[in-house]
């Protein structure tokens, strides 16, 4: 392959999905330091690029304004503008959905994507690279990190750069990060699970964070944050929490970059699949707690008792 001298990453969402990009992304930038590097993102998910090393132009994805039959007709200039801004080589589809795909073949350069992308992306770009198919318990990142191999790249070395982030007000020094509910169905924490926890941990701080504007009961160890931290706020947190516990979501793959204290909660997604890519991370399933290095073994544990479990962490 010719060096590239300027390569675009799309891949514009979501959260979660990008956290499992970013260690590709960086042996990419490894094997061509001199490329100049751009990655296409969604507004919201920018801030976690922005002090990334291996990121040389962060393009924010104006996804309302292209969408809709009036965003179709802004689509060419739109298209236009992001060619000359980035006069790709090289142009990485880590999406694999049938719009990213038009981007990558539209961008110019030599367009690469995997097998198991969707919508027919795979038939729009140049290079396809053979993954499991999503049903395979692969991970994500190691689907990621496929593409990646593929372009000869050394991906021996996995890095996460996510941004320092900056202190919420009100955050006590010491504290364990609930993160409790998820878009995904049958994902979250009631209300009654999230008091039980904080009950269980008490008198250590627990800081709920998310979104959404729910009520809860009194509960003095319990910091209330939900819609109310920003996402390099929400980067502080995790990384300096005692302990986190998160459902399913975005939230919980950026916990598992920045600390291994982590337990992730998973109803009916696998974990092998979406779980932590950290071997020392804790993984509830099916009513056990285990490593995930060690998964699907584990202790049993009924939801119910996660807080006593978590209690047990700080013995």
């Amino acid at each position: 392959m010719v060096t590239p001298r300027s390569i675009l990453v799309i891949k514009p969402s979501s959260l979660g999905d990008i956290v499992h990009t970013l260690p590709a992304v960086a042996s990419v930038k490894r094997r061509w330091p001199q490329a100049r590097l751009s990655w296409l993102v969604n507004p919201e998910w920018a801030p976690l690029l922005r002090e990334n090393p291996y990121v040389n132009d962060v393009i924010e994805f104006p996804r309302k304004q292209l969408g809709g039959l009036f965003g179709w007709l802004r689509f060419p200039g739109w298209m236009r503008a992001l060619r000359e801004r980035t006069q790709p080589d090289l142009v990485l589809d880590f999406q694999g959905l049938f719009r990213s795909a038009l981007i990558a073949r539209r961008a110019g350069g030599e367009s690469w994507g995997t097998s198991d992308s969707r919508e027919g992306a795979s038939l729009l770009h140049h290079r396809v690279v053979p993954v499991p198919p999503r049903t395979a318990p692969i991970h994500a990142i190691t689907r990621y990190l496929a593409l990646a191999t593929a372009l000869g790249c050394d991906t021996s070395t996995l890095e996460w750069p996510l941004p320092a982030g900056s202190t919420p007000a009100g955050v006590p020094e010491r504290f364990v990060v609930l993160h409790p509910f998820a878009r995904g169905v049958d994902k979250s924490l009631t209300v009654a699970e999230i008091a039980d926890i904080c009950r269980a941990l008490a008198p250590m701080p627990v800081v709920v964070v998310g979104s959404g504007d729910v009520t809860f009961p009194p509960l003095e160890n319990l910091v209330n944050l939900l819609g109310r931290t920003t996402l390099p706020e929400l980067c502080w947190l995790l990384r300096r929490a005692d302990f986190v516990a998160s459902v399913d979501s975005g939230p919980a793959h950026l916990a598992a970059a920045l600390n291994e204290r982590l337990l992730a909660i998973h109803t009916w997604s696998d974990p092998r699949k979406v779980g932590p890519f950290q071997p020392r991370a804790w993984v509830w399933k099916d009513g056990r707690i285990g490593r995930m290095a060690d998964f699907p073994n584990g202790e049993p544990c009924e939801r119910a008792n996660v807080g006593a479990w978590l209690k047990r962490q700080f013995a």
